[in-house]
């Protein structure tokens, strides 16, 4: 590590792919970076994820920011990725601009010749620079690949963004998929002559076995480039926190990404969540799979409902199609009679208010009122103003708070009360009735307490002798794994170098590679 810290500095992490990486490693330099005493900023110019975030200002933007900043220690705000797109389906997505829904848009009229992702270049490159003006060093994540030839024009987030604050390029690659050497020289060679003097090097991600069998490949990528290896990140299991974009949902029976301790009771619980279309934050559940004896899964399918303790239906961005989606593959038949048989049922957001009794939707689907699974005395309504909030509270007897992104409100009809309350038990969201759930509210099973109690309720409405560990706390374990990736690129990169490119910026000189932009 160098002798100074970086002032206003910067570095871009790209990849060679979507999913290569880039938002963990940006987490880990902000973890090992802070560790230095740095204070250092996470930010992505554009994101297109379904899994987002509240942050206190009441904006919302990119979970993996929110998560990212919390690798810095630093409050999330707004400045951090001041352009989320949420597709919506049909090649459409909202664009979310300074942490505000703007209007849905087209691909091509987004990013296309005169599209409106080019004009908000300016916009990205302010936030940019006020973030450098306040912190020592900021981490920017890039999208995709910097090598998409076909969106270069109008890039924001990759090159673009890079070439307009003169940002040095780290690109990371998958090894674990393979070819990551030709991706390496690939990457660099579609790039033009001056997108390539601000390439610096690469980061060999997600490695397994013995290094010195890599060497002799990586000095031939130093050869052929002109370019360095700045590490390589073996392969971590559990860190998959926050992904950017939505689970691979053709994974059928998938289970989030953790090991399942020992019961600390007599059973094991099983918590089936249904990935419907569109699916968004499903890391609400990643709480659940914390707890030992807990095991989550991701299902499609009726059958698979069957040994199920608890049955979630997450939050949507389509919550009209997900509810004809349920009715198709005969998941909606299902989840009905669990509930006539008093087995428990969780909907969160989208899920919610698919559990009610009608959705008068002229917003989202357009599709006007629609019948919803009718198994909690609720209707609900859209609204064309997003509700963006951090709200706290108390349910069964325990504190909580969580964050609401969300369209529609919901009208509680009957029931056995609200799921969230306030004040002397002043109703603040939500709707139980017999074994089924629902809330609005995403991030509250975080909660330490009222996860405990919650699983306590469920493990009694499921027959299962099923104990939750006094002491699991999920906050004390989202701080170690970023720690872990701060230890990966502690460990495993070169961290001088690192240092000074974020303190310097790119190196002169760094050879072009043919053919280059075509």
């Amino acid at each position: 590590m160098s002798g100074t810290r970086p002032t206003g500095g910067g570095l871009l992490v790209a990849g060679t792919t979507s999913d290569a990486g880039k938002s963990v490693v940006t987490a880990g330099i902000c973890r090992w970076l802070v560790r230095q005493g740095v204070k250092v900023a996470p930010f992505k110019a554009q994101n297109m994820s379904l899994n987002s975030f509240v942050t206190r200002e009441g904006a919302e933007i990119g979970r993996a920011q929110a998560m990212q900043a919390q690798a810095a220690r630093v409050e999330p705000t707004a400045l951090m990725n001041p352009v989320l797109l949420k597709p919506g389906g049909d090649r459409t997505s909202q664009v979310v601009l300074m942490g505000r829904a703007v209007g849905e848009m087209s691909a091509r009229g987004y990013h296309g010749d005169g599209g409106r992702g080019s004009a908000l270049l300016p916009t990205v490159v302010e936030c940019l620079a006020e973030l450098r003006g306040t912190y020592d060093a900021v981490i920017c994540e890039g999208a995709g690949s910097p090598a998409e030839i076909n969106l270069r024009r109008n890039d924001i987030v990759n090159m673009g963004l890079a070439r307009a604050a003169r940002l040095p390029v780290v690109v990371v690659g998958d090894i674990d998929r393979g070819g990551v050497f030709a991706s390496f020289f690939g990457t660099t060679a579609l790039l033009s002559a001056e997108d390539q003097a601000l390439l610096c090097g690469y980061l060999v991600n997600k490695f397994r076995g013995d290094v010195s069998l890599l060497e002799p490949g990586l000095d031939m990528l130093r050869g052929l480039t002109g370019r360095s290896v700045y590490g390589v990140l073996p392969f971590a299991h559990g860190l998959g926190i926050d992904e950017e974009d939505g689970l691979r949902v053709s994974m059928r029976g998938a289970v989030r990404e953790s090991v399942t301790a020992a019961p600390h009771g007599a059973d094991l619980l099983r918590v089936a969540v249904v990935a419907v279309p569109l699916m968004s934050n499903f890391t609400d559940v990643d709480a659940l799979a914390a707890e030992p004896g807990v095991v989550v899964r991701f299902v499609d399918r009726p059958q698979e409902l069957a040994d199920a303790d608890l049955v979630v239906l997450p939050g949507t961005r389509g919550t009209v199609r997900a509810l004809a989606w349920l009715r198709e593959r005969g998941l909606a038949d299902a989840i009905v009679r669990r509930a006539a048989e008093g087995r428990p049922v969780l909907g969160i957001c989208g899920g919610y208010q698919m559990l009610g009794e009608a959705i008068e939707d002229d917003v989202e689907s357009r599709a006007g009122r629609v019948d919803g699974l009718g198994l909690l005395p609720v209707r609900v309504r859209f609204a064309a103003e997003k509700t963006l909030a951090r709200p706290v509270g108390e349910a069964l007897g325990e504190p909580v708070e969580g964050y609401e992104i969300h369209h529609g409100v919901a009208e509680v009809l009957g029931g056995d009360g609200p799921f969230m309350t306030g004040d002397r038990g002043r109703a603040l969201d939500g709707c139980r009735s017999g074994a089924v759930w629902g809330t609005h509210w995403h991030g509250s099973l975080e909660s330490d307490g009222f996860r405990r109690a919650f699983l306590r309720r469920i493990a009694d409405q499921a027959g299962r002798r099923f104990v939750p560990a006094p002491d699991t706390s999920f906050g004390a374990l989202r701080e170690e794994q970023l720690d872990r990736l701060g230890d990966l690129i502690e460990e495993h990169a070169d961290t001088a170098a690192l240092m000074r490119l974020i303190e310097d910026g790119a190196p002169a000189g760094l050879p072009f590679i043919a053919p280059g932009a075509p």
